[in-house]
């Protein structure tokens, strides 16, 4: 395996006396593409959220790009921690008052601080950085555009604007495209996977035929644990379905196993 990006050890998260998270080990490696699946309430989200530092391990090991996660981690070590996080999320976190470019250059408050980050004034290279990766998701003539006037397409595509100027090591996608057509589902995957080409990319992923535009694994979460683990070649229908069967703990949730292509109708 490539540099370890990801090591969990023994981790259980804990909320209201429940376990939502319980996992024995994981490692991802460094470039990894990696799909999170399981029913609703299975701990994906949960897993994010510990990755990203939001959500604390009431036991075990949890070590993310370096940072040791485990105990009570300094709110220091947190904030370097989410420079080199990525997240984009259902709810996208767009400022809608803000232009495109100007959600764009949040990105960069990695880099810009004090003042100039107060009254979002920023230096020329990284406007022209915001720009460039508008450009290349094909947004650049929507720059000046109010963030509440874009299409739900474009405000994805303004978040994957965004990870191009964090730069980060680690993406972090929870159901991305999630209320997207089918075309722009597709687009928006080929943009984050080419937004991921020098960094860790683990994604929630509803719609199984998504799978092959994001990842190279996929891990099967039931609740809280998991299931599988296994390159994507070897993840089929049967597994799926068995995964998402449900028993005494599991709710029923429907998986579209027929669908064969991303023109198919999305899980919501």
């Amino acid at each position: 395996m490539s540099e370890i990006a990801i090591h969990l050890q023994q981790v259980c998260c804990i909320a209201e006396g429940r376990a939502l998270l319980d996992v024995g080990a994981l490692n991802i490696g460094h470039g990894e593409r990696v799909a999170i699946v399981g029913h609703n309430g299975a701990g994906k989200s949960t897993l994010l959220r510990l990755l990203s530092g939001f959500m604390p391990a009431a036991h075990g090991q949890v070590d993310v790009l370096g940072h040791d996660l485990t105990g009570s981690p300094s709110a220091k070590e947190l904030r370097t921690l989410r420079c080199e996080v990525g997240q984009i999320h259902q709810g996208l976190h767009l400022v809608g008052r803000l232009s495109a470019r100007e959600n764009v250059l949040i990105g960069s408050l990695g880099r810009v601080t004090g003042w100039r980050s107060w009254v979002r004034h920023f230096p020329a290279d990284e406007i022209a950085r915001a720009d460039a990766a508008l450009h290349s998701v094909g947004l650049l003539a929507r720059a000046t555009t109010r963030a509440d006037r874009l299409s739900g397409g474009e405000r994805q595509k303004v978040a994957i604007a965004r990870l191009l100027v964090q730069q980060p090591k680690l993406i972090l996608a929870d159901e991305p495209t999630a209320a997207l057509d089918p075309a722009a589902a597709g687009e928006v995957c080929h943009l984050l996977a080419q937004s991921a080409r020098h960094a860790t990319l683990i994604s929630i992923v509803h719609n199984p035929s998504l799978l092959p535009l994001l990842a190279d694994r996929v891990i099967g979460l039931k609740n809280g644990r998991i299931a599988f683990d296994l390159p994507i070649a070897t993840v089929d229908d049967q597994k799926l379905t068995n995964l998402y069967r449900p028993d005494e703990a599991t709710p029923t949730v429907p998986w579209p196993i027929a669908a064969a292509n991303p023109n198919q109708a999305l899980l919501t």
